[in-house]
């Protein structure tokens, strides 16, 4: 394995790709139901019982970590734009993944 896939920075980098793709592939869905919301009640209160299944709630919580994730990855592109790289900026990576990963487990408990 190349060396600089050893760093914390380039796996920030994939996962904000992976997380970037997920939203992609997400929203149109959200924006469908949305439109159910608006049009259709009945359709959308057959869906939202769906939700309650605990499969979706755990894709659920992998979604709003995913979100996370994009967000606190978004932050670090700013900071690494705006900022000068310090060497603790290392370890600030790994406290976003960790409160990303939070905010899904939160998530997560209060759906549940």
């Amino acid at each position: 394995m190349k060396t600089h896939r050893n760093h914390a920075n380039y796996w920030a980098f994939v996962l904000h790709r992976i997380s970037g793709l997920a939203l992609l592939l997400f929203l149109p869905a959200h924006f469908y139901v949305l439109a159910l919301a608006v049009e259709q009640a009945a359709t959308l209160d057959m869906f939202l019982s769906w939700t309650e299944a605990p499969l979706v709630k755990l894709l659920e919580t992998g979604l709003v970590i995913l979100l996370a994730a994009h967000m606190t990855g978004g932050l670090r592109i700013l900071a690494i734009e705006f900022l000068a790289w310090r060497n603790w900026q290392k370890s600030v990576v790994a406290i976003t993944g960790g409160l990303s990963l939070a905010a899904g487990l939160l998530f997560f408990l209060n759906a549940g």
